[in-house]
């Protein structure tokens, strides 16, 4: 038992070794003077801006018109990535074959040393982490759908907000500046939309329409948008209107969780009861079936 903890602390001493230098790396050629035609093969230290080089799609055969590519920009952007989706889609290829190369060979060394628990270690988690990469669309879906909660909260929050500011005479501008310290996921968001609302309000909330990337983000921003064209009092009715909705489906999620949590109880009160049939009844049934055999 303690051997194979020490081993444990071992391989997790080595594989934080190994990121603590990644990272270091990563600083250091983050220093590096950019110069396009000396340093364009590392065009990756420039990720969130600019997109992946070409040749770099073809040689591990990523195309953008795919059904599994198009899947997974709309699930990142779910997920607030403003980055080009193709650098998670070749970071996710060259992971995926890494790992998988690590496993095998783990796999061919427990052939020569089949007790030896660091490889059969090394073969199993490296399989179990590219199982999670294949098929990340199940876990991208989640965090989409806790993004897109959470978001919607604070558009909850925001648009009361807008609504106690309904009587006032201040630009639509200025209610948004009032209405930031009350949100949290989207706090740069909304930081940005109004640094970009003066060069042109338009374009600035059609790019946070695109950065929140949820269906109530979306009519965040179109009842926003005729807020700014039609200051009336029509149109704070309009969010109003909105503002039931947003508090209906947040009840809703809330109804959900009290039933996924009630569900998480009940699995967990059978514990006990399979934990008392293994250690009560079990033997008892063991004990049976070896009277009967005697007697037969």
């Amino acid at each position: 038992m303690f051997e194979e903890l020490e081993i444990v602390l071992q391989v997790g001493l080595i594989i934080g070794q190994l990121l603590f230098a990644a990272v270091g790396s990563y600083a250091l050629l983050s220093l590096l003077p950019k110069r396009p035609l000396r340093w364009s093969r590392l065009a990756f230290l420039s990720w969130r801006t600019a997109s992946p080089p070409e040749r770099w799609l073809r040689l591990l055969r990523v195309d953008r018109e795919s059904a599994a590519f198009r899947e997974r920009e709309m699930l990142l952007a779910g997920c607030g990535v403003t980055a080009d989706p193709a650098w998670y889609v070749l970071a996710r290829g060259i992971a995926i074959g890494a790992f998988i190369a690590v496993s095998l060979a783990a796999l061919a060394a427990i052939r020569l040393n089949a007790a030896d628990p660091v490889f059969q270690l090394m073969a199993g988690a490296p399989a179990l982490l590219a199982g999670l990469l294949y098929g990340d669309r199940i876990w991208l879906r989640t965090l989409r759908q806790l993004r897109a909660l959470q978001i919607t909260k604070e558009i909850y929050t925001v648009s009361n907000q807008l609504l106690y500011l309904s009587e006032s005479t201040l630009h639509i501008h200025a209610k948004l500046t009032r209405c930031v310290p009350f949100a949290k996921a989207m706090k740069t968001d909304m930081e940005r939309l109004l640094a970009e609302w003066y060069h042109d309000p338009a374009i600035a909330l059609q790019r946070f329409k695109a950065r929140l990337g949820t269906d109530d983000g979306m009519s965040f921003v179109e009842t926003l948008d005729a807020l700014r064209l039609h200051e009336s009092s029509q149109y704070y009715e309009l969010l109003r209107v909105r503002i039931a909705d947003y508090k209906d489906k947040l009840e809703l999620a809330k109804e959900g969780r009290k039933e996924s949590t009630s569900y998480i109880l009940f699995l967990l009160a059978g514990i006990p009861i399979l934990y008392t049939f293994q250690v009560f009844i079990f033997p008892w049934i063991r004990e049976g079936q070896k009277l009967f055999e005697s007697l037969g």
